[in-house]
């Protein structure tokens, strides 16, 4: 017969076995509101975009709004700040991408946030491949003239950007190194601005995610040279890769995820994931972002598990780049 001793210390034992498991009743239930999700660049932009079509067919998942709210600034840090300070509810979120949550961490030496510390990773979303683009009149008619122009006219010309972090000045910052030019930086408050000057003709060139370029290539409006990737891409077939065009050496692929505030409950986490994964598997989201020249991700790398190692490996990757441009 089990002694009153062993019974009582069975009984804690199960009691705490069954706290491991058990999940707080707003995790359960999330989410009983509406979400907000910070955008860290304005309207219009590639991150913006991309956070609009995953986003809305989430929200039908999860039987709750997705509210999309646009933040600007500093390169998209300050919106991703803001997301790392909010309640870890699972109610605020944030879209951020390889400027957001690597480049920042070389660039500013006073980030009021660590990417790995601070976050929960959730999904990632798309893969975007960088692109080099001019204005439709930009003298140089390949990507070859161009090396030749920008190094000839380097104290000249200029390149347009999001903002010092954002996918687009870091990009660029791995082309200028790569020719060893240091042009004229002209920052705008998102790349969707940034795009508008490029078409008016208001500045010379730039490297912008392929997502934000495809209309205005396709409209003749803007000049597009080479996509930095192994491979031509779908949506641009006649668009070069670096390589073939005679620059092997710039090879750039931006990305764009979804962080929740560090110490998010895993049922949350979890929940918004596999949200996440059932928009990517949609036809007709699947079609929307593929004609935007996104790279959907494979299943293998939809997991939290595999973003965090995706951020951590980004990080290592652009501090030696960047450093020396901080």
């Amino acid at each position: 017969m089990m002694s009153i001793r062993s019974l009582a210390g069975a009984c804690l034992s199960a009691f705490a076995a069954l706290g491991a498991f058990a999940v707080p009743a707003s995790a359960q239930n999330y989410p009983t509101r509406t979400i907000t999700m910070i955008v860290p660049f304005a309207a219009g932009g590639p991150t913006d975009v991309i956070s609009r079509i995953v986003t809305a067919h989430m929200a039908q998942t999860l039987g709750q709004s997705i509210v999309i709210e646009n933040v600007v600034g500093a390169g998209g840090t300050t919106a991703t700040t803001r997301a790392a300070r909010a309640a870890n509810d699972g109610y605020t979120l944030v879209t951020g991408h390889m400027g957001t949550h690597a480049a920042s961490v070389p660039l500013y030496p006073k980030l009021a946030y660590h990417p790995e510390k601070d976050f929960e990773p959730v999904a990632l979303l798309a893969g975007t491949p960088i692109l080099i683009l001019a204005r439709k009149d930009f003298p140089p008619k390949d990507l070859k003239e161009f090396v030749a122009y920008v190094k000839a006219n380097a104290e000249k010309v200029n390149a347009a950007h999001a903002g010092i972090g954002s996918v687009s000045h870091a990009s660029c910052e791995l082309l200028n190194s790569i020719l060893d030019v240091k042009p004229v930086g002209v920052p705008f408050n998102g790349t969707g601005p940034a795009m508008n000057a490029l078409v008016a003709g208001q500045v010379d060139y730039m490297c912008d995610q392929i997502v934000n370029a495809v209309p205005q290539i396709n409209a003749g409006t803007i000049k597009a040279y080479a996509v930095a990737t192994p491979e031509r891409n779908p949506s641009l077939p006649n668009v070069p890769t670096t390589t073939e065009a005679g620059l092997p050496a710039f090879q750039a692929q931006a990305w764009n995820a979804i962080f929740a505030p560090k110490g998010t409950s895993p049922a949350i986490i979890a929940t918004l994931n596999a949200a996440a994964i059932k928009a990517l598997d949609d036809d007709n989201v699947r079609k929307r972002l593929l004609e935007l020249g996104s790279v959907i991700p494979a299943p293998a790398n939809r997991t939290p598990e595999a973003l965090a190692t995706l951020v951590k490996s980004e990080i290592a990757k652009w501090t030696p780049v960047l450093k020396p441009a901080s």
